[in-house]
């Protein structure tokens, strides 16, 4: 069992847990993910290392609450438990000297780019960071990425906040401008990682997105997360979670997230019913 150090909520059905996992933090490296299990009779969901700390013996999760499990996650506090924690899994992000990397998340993927956009930094690449949103209230962690970029553009949806519009039309903005692009890193909702994988590909700029599909056993042994990429079956718990975006079938995949969505609305359902007071946060 892994012990709840701390717990903050940074957005609408979004918080941070520092949770006590010492093995995990000295061995993680950016990219990769742990599979957690919240209680003896809950599922194994997996959740992306948003940041670690060797020294204290902590790892950093930032979960939005979108389903029965990550529900009942919001209901635990400081000094509850997590009955499983099991990690690092996956494949860490290839980290070198590229030159100016492009770091885009939408949404709650902004907390998985976070420790990758750092490792690229320290590599000593030039950050440009393109961070998205529907609106305002639901951007995350934008001090942070700040803090590691050489350059921060905001977009929302509704214009309420930075540039109106998409990331991918910030992208198309840069590449007017004639900035040069040696490699992007894309993490947010499928659609909106489609999409930058398609522009990045007319615009000849090579991309690497992380994918976060329906896993069990995170081992590669239950199949639930394949994914077609280049044609080809790949397991993103162990061949990924990161893979050349302009070979993902993003259809397929989007496909895939949907097959148990009836199933998760009457869990969730369920769960509310038999817990009237839970919270998000």
């Amino acid at each position: 069992m892994n012990r709840i150090i701390d717990k903050r909520t940074i957005g609408p059905a979004v918080n941070r847990y520092v949770i006590e996992a010492p093995l995990v933090a000295k061995r993680r490296k950016p990219g990769q993910f742990v599979i957690v299990r919240v209680s003896q009779s809950g599922e194994r969901v997996p959740l992306t290392i948003a940041g670690a700390d060797p020294v204290a013996g902590t790892i950093t999760l930032v979960v939005q609450s979108v389903g029965k499990t990550t529900l009942e996650m919001a209901q635990l506090k400081a000094g509850d438990m997590i009955l499983d924690l099991l990690g690092p899994l996956g494949r860490p992000t290839h980290i070198d000297k590229f030159g100016t990397v492009l770091c885009v998340g939408g949404g709650i993927g902004v907390a998985p780019l976070f420790p990758i956009t750092c490792g690229m930094k320290e590599a000593g690449n030039r950050i440009v960071s393109i961070l998205g949103a529907r609106t305002r209230d639901l951007l995350i962690m934008e001090e942070e990425m700040r803090s590691v970029s050489d350059e921060t553009i905001v977009t929302t949806d509704d214009g309420s906040y930075g540039r109106k519009g998409l990331v991918t039309d910030a992208i198309s903005a840069l590449h007017q401008d004639g900035v040069k692009l040696d490699l992007c890193v894309a993490i947010g909702p499928p659609v909106m990682m489609k999409f930058v994988s398609r522009l990045t590909k007319q615009l000849g700029i090579p991309i690497v997105v992380s994918l976060n599909p329906i896993m069990i056993d995170g081992t590669g042994m239950c199949g639930g997360c394949r994914v077609m990429v280049g044609g080809e079956t790949k397991f993103a718990c162990v061949d990924g979670p990161e893979f050349d975006g302009h070979l993902v079938d993003f259809d397929g995949l989007i496909q895939r997230l949907s097959i148990y969505r009836e199933h998760e609305c009457l869990a969730m359902e369920r769960y509310r019913k038999e817990h009237p007071d839970v919270s998000l946060t």
